[in-house]
């Protein structure tokens, strides 16, 4: 039965080893890379984990990987603990990073497939098959008796994603896994993740690309220092924020009346105003706050005698709720 990946309450601890010249101190209080952390990865769709450098995501993903042992609390895969099951857990898993090596140098790119698919016990029939597959999916096949030493950057981390995928896995974590792939090579990986949670697979993902979070993930988990700050779609996210939408508008052309108007508007909602002039001279309003005020805005232009030349409107973004939640989140712990 496919539950999913469930972790509850986990922490994962690093010692802090002190010296001073050649003379070792005591240990330091242990850190805390991840702190009392409860997240489901559900199959069949994309999940985001998403925090500032050092939040606790990789380490979270490398605990879910059983590439590190969780300091307390519980992880498992379908019902499998990944400390007790880690074996039948990493058959059902893969790992597809863009920050580290995960392929073997000296080895041509379908010798590293084979020796990855060996590892994962896929059978020898199927693993020749699956390998020209993969070769083909990410654009290596012309390119499968070159050592990865001769590999380009973008190629070697398309190389990376076909071992990711060489043993079928339910379950795909991918930290940061369009690093360093040029736009088309990452479009095509965002067009296949797609596709995999489409078929069933669940696929937890980091990235600092937001744009990328939110064309893929359906639910996102927000963490800060190790611990759960915030969760929900991206929309749910960004209508967390208390950052500003902005309203920026044009005039054709330049108009004391309008001005005092908009001067006013802003001083009774309490909003921050800028005045400057555009690229083509033109005199430009930016009002930012909470609240949306463009239906304000344009009405006062429009019973002033204003004529508007352009308009735009920016609400806040999952980028701001990252920025804010987090902030937050930083105020509290002090």
């Amino acid at each position: 039965m496919s539950t999913g990946i469930v972790t509850t309450d986990l922490r994962k601890t690093f010692p802090v080893r002190r010296w001073q010249g050649w003379r070792r101190r005591p240990a330091a209080a242990p850190v805390a890379a991840v702190d009392g952390l409860s997240l489901r990865i559900p199959p069949g769709q994309v999940t985001g984990l998403l925090g500032l450098n050092g939040a606790g995501k990789t380490t979270t993903i490398r605990i879910l990987s059983t590439l590190l042992r969780p300091t307390g609390g519980t992880v498992s895969v379908d019902g499998l603990d990944v400390v007790e099951h880690a074996r039948e857990v990493r058959r059902r898993i893969n790992v597809i990073s863009g920050g580290e090596r995960m392929v073997y140098d000296r080895l041509t790119a379908r010798e590293n497939l084979w020796y990855f698919g060996q590892l994962y016990d896929v059978p020898r029939a199927r693993l020749r098959a699956r390998i020209d597959e993969l070769l083909d999916l990410v654009g290596l096949t012309e390119a499968a008796q070159v050592p990865v030493e001769r590999f380009s950057r973008g190629m070697r981390q398309r190389l990376v994603i076909a071992r990711g995928l060489i043993n079928d896995p339910a379950y795909l974590l991918l930290d940061e896994p369009t690093l360093g792939l040029d736009a088309p090579i990452a479009h095509q990986l965002r067009a296949l993740i797609a596709q995999l949670a489409a078929d069933g697979v669940g696929v937890l993902l980091t990235s600092h690309y937001l744009a990328e979070v939110e064309q893929l993930c359906r639910h996102v988990y927000l963490i800060a220092r190790g611990s759960l700050v915030a969760q929900g779609s991206p929309a749910q996210l960004a209508g967390q924020t208390v950052r500003r939408h902005t309203v920026r508008l044009v005039l054709a052309v330049a108009d004391p009346a309008v001005t005092a108007v908009l001067r006013a508007l802003a001083e009774r909602h309490g909003a921050e105003l800028t005045v400057d002039v555009d690229d083509e001279g033109r005199p430009r309003f930016t009002l930012r706050h909470p609240q949306d005020l463009v239906g304000a805005v344009v009405t006062a232009v429009v019973q002033a005698g204003g004529a508007v030349a352009g308009l735009t409107v920016t609400p806040p973004t999952l980028e701001d709720a990252i920025l804010t939640l987090t902030d937050a989140q930083a105020v509290a712990v002090r």
